[in-house]
């Protein structure tokens, strides 16, 4: 999968969302800042390997704790450089995102075969292996009290809602609704995480179970959740929306801001129930960006709008969950 963001790659490379891939960098110069650990969006490096152009090994940074070689040996994660990912990128685009594999000094055949035999995205479960096994409340003594529905959570989410004066306690995606209840939160928010969003089966459980008891937020793959709960149906994008540069429109005010995404799969329009209007779409190929219920409290965007990276457009996002907490 690449990924069009010029900078971020500690953010990418740490992104739970990435699991299950092979991140290949579009920008051919990634390392000159080196590696900071207050950048993670998780404990450690999601992706299953690393693809760039060049990678600087003597970074210049007063922030920077290692290289990006160090970082991906720390994990045991492969990554290889020399590649000409200009033109795996054009590849990408023509068709599609495909299955790889990454090999030193091995049998061109015995390669070819390793890729060929690695399962597919659609049919990988993968939200289990990076979310929390526990609830894990985070008291900032603020005035609401969130649960935090965890599919593999980015660290800047979380940041955002404390910034809020927002206790989160986050639990498992296939935490019950009914436990989910006995914690008497002013709402819910569901957040991003990798794989297909219909597999996740557990969490529309409770999403369902949890209509109109609570406000509710989604972001990325609980925007997909969210849908999916209401009855709509989600596909498989070409190659996703991956970077920091993706334009987004408003479909309410007609503002258009510049977004970053990580996303394989999206919400069908034509699927969609009533209730359930459109916001915002991408102005790329007006895949839809954004939903909320005509009469329930609930808002989704599939794009990040913590930002990590990317540019600070959307927090506003954050700000309407707030709003919705302190209306319903």
């Amino acid at each position: 999968m690449f990924c069009t963001s010029m900078t971020g790659y500690v953010e990418a490379l740490t992104d739970p969302s990435y699991r299950g891939q092979i991140l290949m960098m579009t920008y051919p110069l990634i390392g000159n800042y080196g590696v900071c650990k207050e950048d993670f969006e998780s404990d450690s490096v999601k992706v299953e390997g690393f693809v760039v152009k060049q990678l600087c090994r003597k970074p210049s940074n007063f922030r920077s704790q290692m290289t990006v070689d160090e970082l991906l040996k720390a994990y045991n994660v492969p990554g290889i450089e020399g590649v000409d990912t200009r033109m795996l990128t054009r590849k990408i685009r023509i068709y599609g995102s495909m299955k790889a594999a990454i090999g030193f000094d091995m049998d061109r055949e015995k390669l070819i075969r390793m890729a060929k035999e690695q399962p597919s995205i659609v049919d990988l479960d993968l939200v289990d292996k990076v979310c929390v096994k526990n609830p894990k409340r985070i008291d900032v003594k603020g005035k609401y009290e969130v649960v935090l529905i965890d599919c593999g959570v980015k660290a800047s989410i979380v940041r955002q809602l404390l910034k809020r004066s927002i206790n989160v306690t986050l639990v498992p995606y296939n935490y019950p609704a009914e436990k989910i209840l006995d914690m008497n939160p002013d709402g819910v928010f569901i957040s991003n995480g990798p794989g297909d969003p219909a597999r996740v089966k557990e969490t529309i459980d409770t999403i369902q179970k949890l209509m109109g008891k609570l406000p509710m937020a989604g972001i990325c793959l609980g925007h997909q959740l969210i849908a999916l709960a209401f009855g709509a149906k989600t596909f498989k994008l070409k190659f996703g929306h991956h970077g920091s540069n993706q334009p987004t429109k408003d479909l309410e005010t007609g503002r258009v801001f510049i977004s970053s995404q990580n996303h394989n799969f999206s919400v069908d329009e034509k699927t969609l129930p009533k209730g359930l209007e459109v916001t915002q779409i991408n102005l790329n190929d007006l895949t839809v960006e954004g939903l909320r219920h005509k009469e329930l409290p609930i808002i989704t965007v599939q794009y990040h709008p913590e930002a990590g990276p990317g540019p600070h457009d959307t927090y506003f996002f954050f700000d309407r969950f707030v709003n919705l907490l302190r209306e319903y």
